[in-house]
C-alpha cells in the first residue's frame, strides 16, 4: 500500500509528502494562490498521465516525436462536491508523426492505460482532440 501524508502549513495551505518522497505544496485559497489547489492538480495529473502513455506508445511505433503539449480545460459541478463534470484535452504534437499513430496512441491512453482518466471519467465527460505540427 502506498501512503501520502498531508500537513497543514497555515490558512488553506498544506504540504503533501508523496509516496515517492517528493513534497508537493497545495493552497485551496484561490485568492491567496500560493500553490496549486487540489482540484486543479487533478487536471495536471490527467495531462501528465496521458502524456507519458502517448510518448511511450509513439516511441514503440518508431514515430519521431519532437514535442508534446496537452492543454486540459475543465468545468466543475456548481454544488458540492464540486467534482469535474466536463474535461477537454487538446494534444499538440510536433515532429514526423503519422496522424493515425498519434490518434491510436491517444485512444489507447484514454481507453486503457491512463488511470487518472479512468478515475475522472466516473464523474466527468472527457473529450479530446489532436493537433499535429510537422517540424
Amino acid at each position: 500500500m502506498q501512503t501520502a501524508t498531508v500537513k497543514w502549513v497555515g490558512g488553506e495551505e498544506f504540504v503533501a509528502q508523496m509516496p515517492s518522497g517528493h513534497a508537493v505544496p497545495f493552497d485551496a485559497d484561490r485568492k491567496h494562490n500560493a500553490a496549486p489547489g487540489p482540484m486543479e492538480m487533478l487536471l495536471g495529473a490527467l495531462g501528465a498521465c496521458s502524456s507519458v502513455d502517448v510518448v511511450m506508445i509513439l516511441a514503440k511505433k518508431r514515430q519521431k516525436l519532437v514535442s508534446l503539449e496537452v492543454v486540459i480545460s475543465g468545468e466543475r459541478a456548481a454544488e458540492p462536491p464540486a467534482v469535474w463534470t466536463k474535461i477537454d484535452m487538446v494534444y499538440r504534437l510536433s515532429g514526423a508523426v503519422e496522424e493515425k499513430a498519434a490518434r491510436d496512441a491517444i485512444e489507447l491512453s484514454q481507453s486503457k492505460y491512463c488511470s487518472v482518466a479512468a478515475m475522472l471519467r466516473k464523474t466527468a465527460e472527457i473529450t479530446y482532440r489532436l493537433e499535429i505540427s510537422r517540424s
